[in-house]
């Protein structure tokens, strides 16, 4: 039985607004095979149109208190009354499954998983400013004053510790398509790895 490649994981990370997450749509689209999403835990309610087990797995506090209990996250985190976490499991499943997994997570996540054993490579999605960020969260229309800060903060704090190269490639998202060939560049060699043959 010949062994499956070893990949290692993508954590990808970048400030809510910075368009990661049309990014890796895209991937996704382009690579249906070659990657998997290592879908987080939260105890924040679904959104319109979220699908539990897709989305997100959405469980109860007492459920996750209890996987922080047993040590089953790589990394948690609370945001805005919320608790986020990525469970080993998930990311054990998929690497087994000879898939790239792809982890999205915030700074705090970023910070915890380099603390971990996971050998993992490292990208960050920068927007093009603070100001166009903040923009892009404006016309969501989902933001509060409060919850806008909160995330304008958090920006600033992401990227302050991006430029302090903490992650293998930052990628500057002011022209997606543009955005996308960089990802895409950025993840070919192991897309190819995948290929039946090599």
């Amino acid at each position: 039985m010949s062994s499956l490649p070893s990949i290692r994981p993508i954590v990808i990370s970048g400030p809510s607004g910075s368009g990661k997450s049309t990014l890796l749509n895209m991937l996704f689209e382009e690579f249906p095979n070659s990657f998997s999403f290592s879908v987080s835990h939260t105890t924040r309610n679904p959104r319109p149109g979220e699908v539990n087990g897709k989305a997100y797995h959405f469980v109860t506090r007492e459920v996750f208190d209890k996987l922080v209990d047993d040590n089953g996250f790589l990394e948690w985190a609370q945001f805005s009354g919320n608790c986020y976490g990525t469970s080993k499991k998930s990311v054990d499943d998929i690497s087994k499954s000879g898939k790239i997994c792809i982890l999205d997570v915030e700074i705090n996540g970023v910070q915890n998983i380099k603390k971990s054993d996971l050998q993992a490579r490292y990208i960050f999605i920068r927007p093009p400013s603070l100001e166009v960020l903040e923009q892009r969260l404006r016309d969501r229309g989902t933001e509060t004053p409060e919850s806008l800060k909160k995330r304008m903060d958090t920006a600033k704090e992401a990227l302050d510790y991006a430029d302090g190269n903490n992650y293998d490639e930052v990628i500057v998202n002011d022209v997606k398509e543009e955005a996308y060939s960089k990802l895409k560049a950025t993840l070919i060699e192991d897309i190819r790895s995948l290929q039946p043959g090599n």
